[in-house]
């Protein structure tokens, strides 16, 4: 087709792929297309099936870290149905509006933005000022599969 995939080119340039396909846990829909804005449902981290990061998030730096990178990969996992949403093509996101970050945690952590930064920095650095978004980050106690980390995103599209 000519098309260029900018985005997903970034994507490999930070030595980053989108997951394979996997089917969802529950009975939803991935994602819900309304005109031009695309509301995700929440991804944990989870790959190929598997559930790559469980819970609890222990709260110490290493932890932290570990949790970050939990959630970059709910991130990928967004992004891999936000792409469907797209037809394919991801540069036709115009700005990702809101992102909702759950962590798997004990009572009285206190760091749960840190952890939702490992998805911000991701869609920051994909998408440049139009990744920044509003977003929440909550402690809960349970998550599906005991994953560590879950991120729901609201996303709009230039077309």
């Amino acid at each position: 087709t000519g098309m260029t995939f900018h985005v997903e080119h970034r994507l490999t340039e930070m030595g980053l792929a989108l997951p394979p396909d996997w089917t969802p846990r529950g009975q939803f829909l991935p994602f819900r297309n309304d005109g031009t804005t695309v509301y995700l449902s929440g991804q944990i981290c989870e790959w190929d099936g598997s559930v790559t990061h469980m819970g609890p998030v222990e709260d110490t730096p290493e932890g932290i870290e570990t949790a970050r990178k939990a959630a970059q990969i709910c991130a990928l996992n967004l992004l891999y149905r936000l792409r469907e949403a797209c037809d394919g093509d991801l540069d036709l996101v115009d700005v990702m509006l809101r992102l909702g970050g759950f962590v798997n945690c004990a009572s009285g952590f206190g760091q749960s933005p840190a952890v939702i930064n490992g998805a911000t920095e991701l869609f920051v650095a994909l998408f440049g000022d139009s990744g920044w978004h509003a977003r929440t980050a909550v402690g809960v106690s349970g998550l599906p599969g005991n994953a560590m980390v879950e991120v729901d995103a609201i996303v709009r599209l230039k077309r």
